[in-house]
């Protein structure tokens, strides 16, 4: 099993960094930016300080990466934050200096085309924390959600195993961030229908995973991927964006890990409550339900042509609808399928 160092906890009072590795959004909306850093203030006890391209919309590949490194090795940062995800990260790994990231490992925060930065350090043997992004979570309009804020502490502030609790409600229907106003406004919460779980062997694993979107194209890169053997009685877990992609996406990609023969390496599969409703493709609750079942089904198909018995647990807390617990990566997961429980090791 691969090793990896053992991250500092922060304490209240702590410097953070907020970066924008991906997209430069809290340009263009820094109402909701500014609320998710209030937030990480008053929650948390944190003092944040950004970086020159965290509110720069489309910033080049080289000054983003310069950000990153600047974030990582100022030893005043004893966390980083990124404001949100975007599109094109798997650009600029190639720009980074693994040498600067293992002389200064620290919590790394963030999700969705993150991914690529996540499973970077993973390759490196520095755990992360995948979720919790500045301008989605920690500015969500009614409120921080407390399922959310706890699962946060935990990452920060916590060492040990905890139970992974199952939300009773939750929101994939998003306010219009153009429109002040909305930051006063409550999102739609509606009941979680639970986890849908499959398997009864108890196993653990240490977590390695992100998004289908960008782990397609880390898939196709293939530079950035652990080597087979590391991934050898490690924990999957996937989770899919805002573009709601077809279910036969997902099925190529595991099609692709399990010709690979990573699906007869993994103890358990995780996955992500599917976001099924965007400002594009405003799906009806029948319509979310559906284009949930058809995941949720193609998911299990698929892996069960090449793993019978592993635990495939589906529909949790984390990715791209809220609330969101972090997953960390580069940690372990313990599966009592005798209990239906999870834990995470923070």
């Amino acid at each position: 099993m691969k090793q990896f160092i053992t991250l500092p906890k922060l304490k209240k009072g702590d410097q953070v960094a907020v970066i924008s590795p991906s997209a430069g959004l809290p340009g263009i909306f820094p109402w909701v930016y500014e609320l998710g850093i209030d937030r990480l203030r008053e929650h948390f006890g944190l003092k944040p300080i950004e970086y020159h391209t965290t509110r720069q919309m489309n910033s080049s590949l080289e000054d983003r990466a310069k950000d990153i490194l600047a974030a990582f090795s100022d030893p005043n940062n004893k966390a980083v934050f990124t404001s949100i995800g975007g599109f094109d990260q798997i650009k600029l790994i190639k720009l980074l200096d693994p040498k600067v990231l293992l002389k200064n490992p620290k919590p790394f925060f963030g999700f969705s085309d993150n991914t690529h930065l996540h499973n970077y350090l993973w390759s490196l043997g520095i755990p992360s924390y995948y979720g919790g992004a500045i301008m989605t979570q920690f500015a969500f309009q009614q409120g921080m959600i407390p399922q959310t804020i706890e699962s946060i502490n935990h990452a920060l502030f916590d060492i040990g195993e905890y139970e992974v609790i199952c939300s009773t409600e939750y929101n994939d229907e998003g306010l219009e961030w153009a429109d002040k106003d909305n930051l006063k406004n409550k999102r739609m919460m509606e009941p979680n229908r639970g986890w849908f779980w499959d398997g009864k062997t108890d196993v653990e694993g240490v977590l390695w995973g992100g998004c289908v979107e960008s782990l397609i194209a880390q898939f196709t890169v293939g530079k950035y991927l652990p080597k087979d053997e590391e991934l050898e009685n490690c924990v999957l877990y996937l989770e899919t964006s805002e573009e709601i992609p077809d279910p036969w996406v997902l099925a190529y990609l595991l099609y692709g890990f399990g010709e690979r023969g990573w699906l007869d390496k993994f103890n358990a599969v995780f996955v992500g409550r599917p976001k099924a409703w965007n400002s594009d493709k405003q799906k009806t609750l029948q319509e979310k339900i559906d284009y949930t079942t058809e995941q949720n089904q193609i998911i299990l198909k698929t892996i069960r042509e090449y793993s019978k018995t592993i635990p495939v647990i589906q529909n949790l807390d984390f990715g791209h609808t809220d609330p969101q617990i972090i997953v960390p990566s580069g940690n372990k997961a313990r599966i009592s399928s005798s209990q239906q429980k999870i834990f995470f090791n923070y």
